[in-house]
């Protein structure tokens, strides 16, 4: 196997690098952006780096991480609670789709296995470009949302069955195909059977002494260890890789450890599978593309009204409506990354030819490309196609408007969750009218029938609003933490009643500062406000007066709670957190004898113009906490320093050097 130039990875990696800001520029989904990064670079596009053998195993490399994380983020309890639409609308799309599809390649002179294949890639929906544009949307919540979600989660199960019965399919040609699907499947119950049993006595244990150990590098060469032996096994016994990926990550999933191994495994992930949508993209023939190319765009057309119009009509036998049936088609339409998870064993056993392989690659791209497009419009299409869809949805504000017709001076609470609920509790006992908003069904249908004023609406709408009654409330809460959707009723709240009182909810205080510039009158920080509640009752108990802890508390909301914001990170992340998750934090510097900062005044160092304010300074064990601008610094200072971290590194070096 020729290895690959340290020249082939360099202009590989700038051109994805380049590529990944641009997409991120335009808002499109990365994955794209490594398709056309393989394309570009590829033998059939500028030809700076050949077709390798290297390069196909990355993409392996990629693969199994891939299954690897859908066997982790498996959840049983979540497929039984949904699994009317799970397996209803999902099995149903899925099932269907591969027979008119595979029946279609078979007429047009494919293999029956190659055929079955095919049927099985072209029924695959792409799980990363949807899930990412139904949130810039805030749209996953919704109906068709949830419908779409339901069908990609069966397809990611629905992947396992066909990785198995690819090897099979690609075995002996002498043998019959019934024969090599059963003596697929056998094998595959008797190894996972195996790594089951090894699994459910030896993982936990196992980890558990890793664990134990406390050596992050270490946990992570077990779950490599774990994920790739468990490939090896599979591919041992005639299966694929990416099974033994799927039943290890599935395995792992049931242990203590998934939320780390979670975080742990994600930066490997990422790239790997990154290089793995490269190396598709490298296989992708233009010369080939270029001769078919009346016949590629004849395909994508074909499969994006087909899988479509499929989602509609069995949506209706679902009692959907119309116009939200043909949203989830619309959502759903495109071809997605588990189908280059098929794609690549396919071509390794060769079960069609290279122009049918072209063919498909082309049109898999091609359709996922056109999908930012259609999910961002599917609700204008379907408005278009679906004259009584409008209607349907005016009828849905008609309900929200009846809801709030005799309310006056009322407060609009936007989520009906368990904060909300509280919320709604509180005014309940003074008297003061309320109407909340939620999108859960279950949740608005339980709480009207109860005689509570809940109704189905999405809050980021401003008809929805509006509809609510936003002219007359008299203040609105957003009771939920998502600060993208908060900042989008901000702009419309504050465009239609600049002068009234909304109180935003925030997980912490991350974004506190951007909500306030929005227009928020009041940001409550949850992990604040419970260090407040924790505090308040441990003054409480240790026989502090209450007056005084009233006024601490007082004294920190007054504050906008800049007494507790911050804190110090260490080396490790709280609580899974993302490091970015807060940006200002506190940091301590100690003043050496010859630093700039020792016989200056703190206002002399204009340190707040760097963004930073100095939270205490400890001098001789005494710590002095919001020293005055006009203290003296001496060298053996610690100065405790709150800010953004580029602005405390700044901080430091004019302490340090002026």
């Amino acid at each position: 196997m020729e290895p690959i130039g340290f020249h082939s990875v360099v202009i590989l990696l700038g051109v994805a690098v380049v590529l990944v800001a641009l997409f991120r520029y335009l808002r499109l989904p990365q994955l794209l952006a490594y398709l056309c990064a393989g394309i570009i670079v590829g033998p059939y596009g500028m030809g700076w780096i050949p077709d390798l053998e290297g390069t196909r195993t990355i993409a392996e490399f990629g693969l199994v991480f891939l299954m690897f994380t859908i066997g982790l983020e498996f959840s049983l309890p979540k497929l039984i609670a949904m699994k009317t639409m799970v397996f209803g609308l999902g099995g149903a799309q899925v099932l269907i789709s591969s027979l008119i599809f595979g029946f279609v390649a078979w007429l047009f002179g494919v293999s029956p296995e190659g055929a079955i294949v095919i049927g099985g890639i072209l029924a695959m929906s792409s799980t990363a470009i949807v899930m990412k544009l139904l949130s810039e949307r805030f749209e996953q919540n919704s109906r068709h949302g949830r419908y779409a979600i339901s069908v990609l989660l069966f397809q990611d199960i629905i992947v396992v069955p066909f990785l198995i019965v690819i090897p099979a399919l690609g075995g002996d040609a002498t043998q019959s195909v019934w024969v090599a699907l059963g003596w697929a499947l056998l094998k595959s119950v008797v190894v996972l059977v195996g790594i089951f049993f090894v699994g459910r006595w030896l993982l936990r244990p196992f980890f558990h002494e890793v664990a134990s150990a406390k050596l992050r590098e270490f946990f992570m060469l077990a779950v490599l260890l774990l994920t790739l032996a468990a490939a090896w096994i599979t591919e041992l016994a005639g299966l694929s890789l990416a099974l033994g990926a799927f039943l290890a990550g599935m395995m792992m999933g049931e242990t203590e450890y998934r939320h780390q191994v979670e975080g742990d495994i994600l930066p490997f992930r990422d790239i790997l599978l990154g290089l793995f949508f490269v190396t598709i993209g490298m296989m992708l023939n233009l010369g080939v593309v270029r001769e078919l190319w009346p016949w590629v765009l004849l395909c994508v057309t074909a499969i994006i009204i087909f899988k479509a119009l499929l989602i509609l009509g069995i949506g209706r036998l679902f009692k959907m409506e119309t116009g939200v049936a043909l949203r989830t088609g619309l959502v759903l339409s495109q071809v997605g990354e588990f189908a280059f998870a098929l794609f690549l064993p396919a071509t390794q056993f060769n079960l069609f030819s290279e122009e049918v392989a072209q063919l498909v690659l082309a049109s898999v791209i091609l359709s996922m490309m056109a999908a930012p497009l259609i999910i961002r419009f599917n609700g204008t299409i379907a408005k278009r196609l679906v004259p009584g869809y409008a209607h349907v949805r005016e009828s849905n504000l008609d309900v929200i408007r009846a809801e709030a017709v005799g309310a006056n001076k009322h407060v609009i609470i936007c989520g009906y969750g368990r904060s909300g609920q509280n919320l709604a509790w509180m005014l309940e006992q003074e008297g003061i009218p309320s109407l909340a908003l939620d999108l859960d069904p279950v949740r608005v249908r339980d709480a009207r029938d109860a005689g509570k004023p809940v109704a189905y609406g999405d809050v980021t709408r401003r008809d929805v609003l509006e509809a609510a009654g936003l002219h007359r409330a008299t203040a609105l809460v957003i009771s939920f933490h998502d600060t993208s959707e908060a900042l989008k009723i901000l702009e419309t709240t504050r465009l239609v009643r600049p002068d009234m009182p909304v109180i935003v909810r925030t997980k912490d205080d991350a974004d506190l500062e951007r909500l306030k510039a929005a227009g928020a009158t009041e940001v409550v920080p949850e992990s604040l406000e419970g260090s407040l509640m924790m505090g308040s009752h441990l003054l409480l108990l240790l026989g502090v007066p209450v007056s005084r802890i009233v006024r601490h508390v007082r004294d920190v909301r007054t504050d906008r709670y800049r007494m507790l914001r911050g804190f110090f990170h260490g080396e490790d992340v709280d609580e899974g957190q993302d490091p970015h998750a807060y940006q200002e934090r506190l940091h301590s510097i100690s003043l050496p004898a010859g630093a700039y900062a020792v016989g200056r005044l703190i206002a002399d160092l204009h340190l707040e113009e760097s963004g930073v304010g100095v939270s205490a300074v400890r001098r001789g064990g005494i710590r002095g906490p919001e020293p005055s601008p006009e203290t003296k610094l001496t060298a053996g200072d610690v100065l405790v320093l709150y800010g953004a971290p580029d602005a405390l590194e700044q901080a430091e070096k004019i302490l340090m050097e002026g």
